[in-house]
């Protein structure tokens, strides 16, 4: 089993590229289900989340071809041979559960195990299930499967979501396309990867308003054909790398960043006094000036703090001057990570979905373990800040959400590495 070595001291310089999302493309590939037209995927992120979705694609018939080392995606779903997605496959990421739309819109049936993914709450279905049933859909529970079915088709309808959740609000959105009639999606998700989702779809020939607001309108059409489509920018990706130099020190150029994609990430760290400045290429980080200062944070759906760099944000404030609190308000136990950093001489105290950080003047390295994809990364940010080698172990869910992650940061100094114990 590998894990991350970590040597800290030394600042980091230079250039990053940011990959495209993980949490977009994962949406976007089921919506080749849609069509029997080829879908061309661009700056697609190369990462075993992106593996285990093109391993249940192909189970259902989809032809996958990867060119240009995977950053290209050709996807056609010409011929399905099944429209059952298996739990050995579902079980390994939560995403799967997102065919479920697109076979339902499509082939007007599907049998999809109940998901898997990282442990950090029960992220639970219904809302999917809620907002099918509401376009016809009839989904019964068997045996850990969703037995879905759509006699004669989906009908568009009105779908009030309980909460502004993503994947929901893309497993309605792909669904809606091909439904007879008008759909409308209240409190839906406005995430950037909706926005891309749609924009996908819309070049495909969908009909659809409203993506990035709460509310989305879609008029189904008969059929979508063939697309070319750039991935958006990972904005978590780029998130993670813009504290590289909040921790070690420096300063670095994240190309391909947006600050639109980051606006309520950036605002906190500009409070900690981290300097942050578009280029033409990307955003510039750099922390020039003493220790960062506590700020609080509270997580939310987007245009909020992201849950997924609340476990980085936490690390860093580890060494902030002053007290921080942070809310955990999206998953529940996604504090786990707080035990390791206090291995590492943090002073963290956690309550429920809040965490009170006491920022100390140094970490220490330690042998730290990961208990999520973004926990991983977490603990090799600190390990940057920290005196001495920190490793860490069971880093097989840093490979779902980061690609190369050692190789990039030892591109701009950092002394990271890879090994198998």
């Amino acid at each position: 089993m590998d894990s991350i070595v970590v040597k800290g001291g030394t600042p980091v310089h230079g250039k990053v590229q940011i990959a495209g999302a993980k949490n977009a493309a994962l949406a976007l590939m089921p919506v080749t289900l849609l069509s029997d037209e080829p879908l061309t995927l661009t700056n697609a992120p190369r990462l075993s989340d992106i593996k285990t979705m093109t391993a249940l694609l192909q189970s259902l018939g989809v032809e996958v071809t990867s060119i240009q080392d995977g950053k290209v995606q050709v996807l056609s779903s010409h011929d399905l041979t099944s429209t059952t997605a298996d739990y050995e496959i579902v079980r390994k990421m939560r995403a799967s559960n997102l065919v479920l739309g697109p076979l339902l819109a499509r082939y007007h049936k599907a049998v999809v195990s109940l998901p898997g993914g990282c442990a950090i709450g029960a992220r639970p279905m219904d809302i999917h299930v809620t907002a099918l049933e509401a376009l016809g859909a009839q989904i019964e529970l068997k045996d850990g499967y969703l037995h879905a079915e759509a006699k004669g088709g989906l009908k568009g309808g009105h779908v009030p979501l309980r909460f502004a959740s993503v994947g929901a609000t893309e497993n309605v959105l792909m669904a809606a396309t091909l439904a007879k009639g008008t759909t409308v999606i209240e409190n839906a998700a406005r995430e950037p990867e909706i926005v891309d989702l749609a924009r996908c779809l819309r070049s495909m020939g969908a009909q659809i308003d409203g993506e990035g607001t709460d509310t989305i309108t879609i008029d189904g059409v008969d059929r979508l054909g063939a697309a070319t489509h750039p991935v958006v920018t990972d904005r978590i990706e780029l998130g993670t790398y813009m504290l590289a130099p909040v921790f070690a020190g420096g300063e670095i150029e994240c190309i391909g960043g947006r600050l639109d994609l980051v606006g309520s990430f950036v605002e906190k760290l500009q409070a900690t006094g981290v300097e942050v400045t578009e280029t033409d290429a990307g955003i510039k980080v750099s922390r020039k000036n003493g220790r960062a200062q506590a700020v609080d944070v509270t997580t939310a759906v987007f245009p909020g703090f992201p849950t997924d760099l609340q476990a980085q944000m936490m690390a860093m404030l580890c060494t902030a001057e002053g007290t921080s609190v942070l809310e955990e308000k999206i998953f529940e136990n996604r504090f786990m990570h707080a035990p390791e950093l206090t291995r590492m001489g943090a002073n963290i105290e956690v309550h429920g979905g809040t965490a009170t950080v006491h920022g100390v003047d140094r970490l220490k390295g330690a042998r730290v373990m990961a208990t999520d994809l973004r926990a991983s990364v977490s603990l090799i940010l600190a390990g940057l800040a920290a005196e001495g080698e920190t490793v860490v172990s069971r880093v097989y869910h840093l490979d779902r959400g980061y690609e190369h992650v050692e190789e990039k940061l030892a591109a701009i100094g950092a002394q990271v590495e890879r090994v198998s114990e």
